[in-house]
């Protein structure tokens, strides 16, 4: 059993699907855009994704296009990067590429 405190409790998981679904370019710009998050403070991990290759079951959703994850250290600092200029800038920018968001918030208990 792990009894060290994990410093970064709280996991923002969001999930993007582009307008135009398989478009590489559409893809990278997101990608770039999502990297750009983690210049706001509070930020303590981001991890950028598209579904992995694994087997294909029911209960696996591989109908997404890009995810991110991000890691904070408390709510109170997610909740600063939801107003945050960069986070505002971001989804002004961005948001033209993707038809559809899933956001998952967790906290490890």
């Amino acid at each position: 059993m792990n009894s060290k405190k994990n410093p970064f409790p709280l996991a923002h998981h969001v999930f993007f699907w582009l307008k135009e679904p398989g478009s590489v370019q559409a893809r990278k710009q997101l990608m770039e855009g999502i990297r750009t998050l983690e210049n706001i403070a509070g930020v303590g991990q981001l991890h950028i994704g598209v579904p992995a290759d694994t087997e294909k079951r029911d209960v696996v959703d591989h109908s997404y296009d890009v995810c991110e994850l991000i890691m904070f250290a408390t709510k109170e600092a997610q909740a600063e990067y939801q107003v945050h200029p960069i986070h505002k800038a971001f989804v002004e920018k961005y948001s033209h590429l993707w038809s559809k968001v899933l956001v998952y918030d967790s906290l490890e208990s």
